[in-house]
């Protein structure tokens, strides 16, 4: 069976509800929002959440959640024997509800497998059968993931709440003195925080130099830089703080890679300040409530802004945008390739923090 983690206990729950969750780090941590209304909605509610490995880190750090289980089927597999297993010993857990965030027709069906008797979810890929609780999208109603996930807290047609409840991750602040330790990071100066990876694509992605330029401001302020993200973005952070005076390259501390995803959320939470690029970081660090300035390339803050009140988001309206494309699709030999990420100045992310953060 899919690997269990106990996060937290519940007696005698009224309600127990099986969450499929989402492959992406930002649609975890927005996800909370939903979660948050489960909560608030039913006074003994248990929350289990189906997701893949990567995930624990986030869900431990939401208090919501009973259990975390592994799904041991990568994004994008199929694997009809796995999931009918999976959803087959599930059956003893004797789930009252589960709601499917995912649109593909194969995340709905271990719930089906499991014969939970109320199965929720948006139709996505024709789910008719498979979920029997089934909601028609209106786009123009819940422009935004979050207010598409938290709709599937209510039965369906009830309004949502004009404010919706902010995702709030628990960073484990005792961990911070070893993780300085472990990776050599001083706690003298003030910490900007920057997320310059996207996992989704290099058009969610700011110009190194750009980044560059707001870290060399800042360390003439008399800030340090951390630069976090996964192995992949390694060689982008590298290249961030090759560009910076020499003598400034000491301040600055190349985390990507080097750190795990627990880890990445607790450095995060003592940041003074962070920019990022829309990305998984960029909403774990709204979670947990950092001064943040976000740069939207190809997609689009209507979508999937940060839901924390310290922020300033950052993008310019272009004619080919937002395209939501992984890769800019302008041919550079008519075009300006990546306009709507190259034109967003650092002066002006560099203003944003000055009005967010006092030196």
């Amino acid at each position: 069976m899919a690997s269990e983690q106990n996060v937290s206990e519940t007696e005698a729950p009224e309600k127990r509800v099986l969450i499929i969750g989402p492959s992406w780090v930002g649609d975890m941590v927005m996800a909370q929002s939903l979660f948050i209304l489960l909560k608030q909605q039913y006074s003994n509610v248990a929350i289990d959440v189906l997701a893949p490995g990567w995930s624990r880190p986030i869900i431990a750090r939401m208090p919501e959640i009973r259990r975390a289980i592994e799904m041991p089927v990568g994004h994008g597999s199929l694997m009809w024997s796995i999931r009918r297993k999976i959803g087959r010993e599930l059956r003893a857990e004797n789930y009252h509800q589960a709601i499917v965030l995912p649109n593909s027709l194969k995340s709905a069906l271990i719930p089906w497998f499991a014969n939970i008797p109320q199965r929720t979810g948006w139709k996505g890929e024709m789910r008719y059968g498979l979920l029997n609780d089934l909601r028609y999208l209106d786009k123009q109603r819940y422009p935004m993931m979050v207010q598409r996930f938290d709709a599937l807290a209510y039965p369906e047609g009830e309004a949502l709440a004009e404010k919706l409840p902010a995702p709030d991750l628990h960073a484990d602040i005792k961990r911070v003195p070893s993780l300085r330790q472990q990776f050599g990071l001083t706690s003298e100066r003030k910490i900007l925080a920057l997320c310059p990876g996207a996992e989704f694509g290099p058009a969610k992605r700011w110009p190194e130099q750009h980044y560059a330029a707001v870290a060399a401001q800042k360390i003439a302020d008399g800030w340090q830089v951390w630069l976090l993200g996964s192995g992949k973005d390694q060689p982008v952070a590298e290249s961030i703080i090759h560009l910076l005076p020499q003598g400034d390259q000491q301040y600055s501390f190349n985390l990507a890679g080097v750190t795990q995803l627990e880890d990445a959320i607790d450095l995060l939470s003592v940041a003074d300040a962070v920019v990022s690029n829309d990305s998984g970081l960029m909403h774990i660090s709204a979670a947990l409530n950092r001064p943040l300035v976000v740069i939207y390339g190809s997609t689009s803050p209507a979508f999937t802004p940060p839901l924390n009140e310290q922020v300033a988001i950052l993008s310019i309206p272009v004619d080919c945008g937002p395209c939501f494309k992984r890769e800019c699709p302008l041919d550079p030999a008519t075009s300006v390739p990546m306009k709507c990420l190259n034109y967003v100045s650092p002066e002006r992310a560099i203003a944003a923090l000055s009005e967010l953060v006092s030196n």
